[in-house]
């Protein structure tokens, strides 16, 4: 199901994204086999015309094909949308400023098509270093590798998940290259072709990539076998996904994940991509590393950085351990809604760098819809997690209230 348009509550300024009076079925439609092979050959036409010219001025190039993109009439329902929610993520925030960060969102992901066709160059087992900076996870390598290293016994799992925020390939690309056994959860392209390109590329450098259509019989067998297993865990769970707090409103989450940490009692290592930009890191990384937990004399990677494109930071936000959910009255509650905040604090050192036009809040909980406020039970469990202050409860609250209202609008 497809929903068309935000709701207009009759506050001024206010939009609830995901909304809509009328819903419309729309049925994707898939490419025919007999033009794989044509759409194959067009696709790899179009990156070797990309690949042929400098990487400055070919990411310059897509920021404006980017913005005229957003900017465009067919485009203006998407754009609305991310402006509706960076006004969820940032409500203090003005029109214009949202509307500027909507635009940089697709400059951001024009400019990953660049990259991705640029990485299996630049990323090699010689090159990396000039364009990726390990930041702060000097800690999470020495566990990573204590679970994979010959010396300490059979590997142990893990699990690293990212969001779709800055570079998101990238950051299991580059552990690949450092010698992590990483296997990436992937949805395979629709044109078979270029799945194929896909995953020959990536898995030249390492990384394994997982189909997510079968991922219910491959992750725990992967498990079991000690592997570190990767995941872009930011997307909408559907109805039947769990409730936690993203950006103090409620959003639904994959159960999985953490059902698969509490299974094998393993650590969730939240990391993060994040690409330079002159305006905000020049300043850093002319004065200090990007992190002041590394030295620079002991960093790992590229030092002096003068605004060159395709320079990343890689970073481990949050590890989350056995020990920290063991003791909660539900732990899967917990362990979700804590890699859920670790994905908000990702989007929000790099607002510029997320895909705000994917819907976000597109599923609501039963209580939304049956017009009841959050139950206590789920209060509770909101309640007691460390990082919801006060004003951050009476936040979700107050979107609670707003997308039941829009709820029971869309269904008068």
């Amino acid at each position: 199901m497809e929903q068309i348009e935000s709701w207009q509550l009759t506050n001024p300024g206010i939009r609830i994204p995901g909304f809509s009076s009328k819903l419309m079925s729309r049925k994707k439609k898939k490419l025919p086999l007999w033009a794989h092979v044509p759409a194959y050959w067009a696709v790899r036409s179009a990156m070797a015309v990309v690949s042929i010219g400098d990487l400055a001025g070919t990411v310059e190039m897509a920021r404006s094909a980017a913005r005229a993109f957003a900017s465009a009439a067919f485009n203006r329902k998407r754009l609305q949308r991310a402006q509706d929610n960076l006004a969820v993520a940032f409500p203090d925030w003005s029109a214009e400023h949202r509307r500027e960060y909507s635009i940089k969102a697709y400059e951001h992901m024009f400019t990953l098509f660049v990259e991705t066709i640029a990485m299996p160059r630049l990323l090699s087992e010689d090159g990396w270093a000039r364009h990726v900076r390990l930041g702060a996870m000097q800690d999470s390598v020495r566990e990573l590798l204590s679970r994979v290293a010959p010396q300490s016994g059979p590997n142990k799992p893990c699990v690293l998940i990212t969001g779709h925020t800055g570079n998101w390939e990238l950051i299991g690309y580059t552990m690949a290259l450092l010698g992590f056994p990483m296997h990436a959860l992937f949805r395979p392209a629709d044109i078979r072709p270029v799945d194929r390109w896909l995953r020959t590329t990536r898995q030249s450098r390492g990384l394994v990539l997982v189909d997510k259509f079968g991922a219910a019989q491959s992750l725990p067998k992967l498990l079991d076998q000690g592997f570190p297993v990767g995941f872009v865990a930011d997307q909408n769970g559907g109805h039947r996904g769990l409730f936690v707090p993203y950006f103090d409103r409620l959003a639904s989450a994959y159960k999985s994940i953490g059902l698969l940490a509490l299974k094998y009692d393993t650590p969730i290592v939240c990391g993060q991509a994040r690409r330079l930009v002159w305006e905000r890191d020049a300043v850093a990384s002319r004065e200090k590393p990007l992190d002041d937990s590394m030295p620079s004399a002991g960093q790992v990677g590229f030092d002096a950085w003068r605004g060159e494109p395709f320079r990343y930071q890689i970073d481990v936000v949050d590890v989350i351990h056995p020990a920290d959910w063991v003791d909660q009255p539900d732990p899967l509650f917990y362990v979700t809604a804590r890699y859920r905040r670790a994905i908000e604090t990702m989007v929000r050192r790099a607002p510029e760098q997320y895909l705000w036009m994917h819907r976000c809040w597109k599923s609501r909980p039963r209580h939304e819809h049956q017009g009841r406020p959050i139950p206590s039970s789920m209060m509770a469990k909101i309640e007691a997690l460390p990082w919801m202050t006060p004003e951050k409860i009476r936040r979700l609250i107050e979107w609670t209230r707003r997308d039941a209202a829009a709820l029971a609008a869309q269904s008068a």
